[in-house]
């Protein structure tokens, strides 16, 4: 598909078909808006009745690592737009049906270094020369005690391939690094042992900045300040208050990053900021959990921006309605019958937004919905949000 091609209809010979790789709470945002044009949706999953198939056209369920059942489908369905939403994902599959004809968002390549944290911070630093955090590859335990006497304590200790802070810890001293090295190997995906060691930055914040690539030329959203905890995300804010020039330099380096990886689509470009020095830290090439907040903060969320631009559809202007801000609802527990009350109270004050993502089960702990509300300032808006979630009750 090519922009300024016309949009047929679902269902028909005419439909516009899209292919998300990844069902998950964003995936399902990204479907909706997508439906919203008369695109034709199919869902994969590696279980039944994630919340993006809830909303899709039809959906199936495969192990995307599964190269030779994901190619199956992909031939079957003949997708217009292939679409990852998730990193668990046969990315050489991808490439290979790239070469074939097949159009990857943003691009095979661009999935491929993204959803290993080797190869983007290798083209970040050694390729593209932008400013990192020290870091260390590392394939055994011996390894990884060889990378902490060259980095000093303390440092973090991620597998290559993982996501939501899985298999992520800091090391504060020698004693650790075992328990740390075994942790990595849990929270990994697939057989790759392989973990980056990262030094710590003295950073005053870290942002990120959504980066949208379109048939227009490169588009910023405001900055989006968040708060991690265990590598996963807790609370996003926007507009992240930052010096001019710390923000053009922010806005340089997402332009390089994504310029490099091509394509079209929204980026997540997460950056450290200390006073006005900024450094690279990741990118992920799909909407960004911390981009929960746009759904109150902005005209056209994340997720409206992504659907224009991989359907080359115009973006004349991102409006930013003013302080803004996100907090995740989180359960913990094992059930398949979950039941969610007092929304009456959570959706009482002006500008508050909720989504409940309709995730099917919960076992152990799980991110199930998200506040996102406007307010005069940042603070209010997070004392709201913070607030809001906690009004929200859930039954297993």
């Amino acid at each position: 598909m090519k922009a300024g091609d016309s949009i047929g209809t679902p269902l028909s010979e005419t439909a516009i078909r899209v292919m998300m790789l990844g069902s998950g709470e964003l995936g399902k945002e990204v479907v909706i808006e997508l439906q919203r044009f008369g695109v034709e949706v199919i869902a994969i999953d590696r279980y039944d009745n994630a919340p993006a198939m809830q909303v899709a056209h039809r959906s199936y369920t495969i192990s995307m690592l599964d190269g030779k059942a994901l190619r199956q489908i992909i031939q079957k369905e003949k997708p217009h737009l292939i679409v990852p939403e998730i990193e668990a994902i046969d990315t050489a599959t991808l490439a290979e049906l790239e070469s074939e004809g097949f159009t990857v968002i943003p691009t095979a390549r661009a999935t491929q270094l993204t959803m290993n944290r080797e190869g983007i911070r290798r083209l970040a630093s050694e390729k593209l020369k932008l400013l990192t955090s020290p870091f260390r590859f590392a394939e055994s335990q011996e390894e990884l005690q060889n990378a902490a006497k060259e980095l000093g304590f303390p440092f973090v200790v991620k597998p290559i391939m993982s996501s939501s802070g899985k298999g992520q810890s800091v090391v504060h001293n020698e004693s650790e690094i075992h328990k740390a090295w075994e942790y990595s190997q849990m929270g990994g995906r697939a057989s790759n042992r392989k973990i980056i060691a990262e030094g710590f930055i003295d950073f005053d914040y870290e942002i990120t900045l959504l980066t949208i690539r379109h048939e227009g030329g490169t588009s910023f959203c405001e900055p989006i300040g968040h708060l991690q905890i265990d590598g996963d995300y807790r609370e996003s804010w926007q507009p992240q208050p930052m010096s001019e020039i710390a923000l053009r330099e922010s806005k340089r380096i997402a332009k390089t990053v994504t310029d490099d990886l091509g394509g079209r689509g929204i980026f997540g470009v997460e950056l450290f900021i200390k006073k006005d020095t900024v450094y690279f830290s990741e990118v992920s090439p799909r909407p960004h959990d911390t981009g929960l907040v746009t759904i109150a903060s902005q005209d056209l969320s994340e997720f409206a921006l992504h659907a224009r631009a991989i359907l080359g559809l115009p973006i004349p202007e991102i409006k930013n309605f003013g302080p803004s801000a996100s907090c995740a609802i989180l359960s913990e527990g094992n059930s398949k019958n979950i039941t969610y009350s007092n929304l009456q109270k959570v959706l009482s004050c002006p500008g508050t937004h909720l989504r409940l993502f309709g995730k099917p089960e919960i076992s152990g702990k799980r991110r199930m919905g998200v506040v996102a509300v406007r307010a005069g300032d940042i603070e209010t808006a997070r004392n709201m949000a913070r607030d809001a979630v906690g009004e929200v009750k859930i039954i297993l």
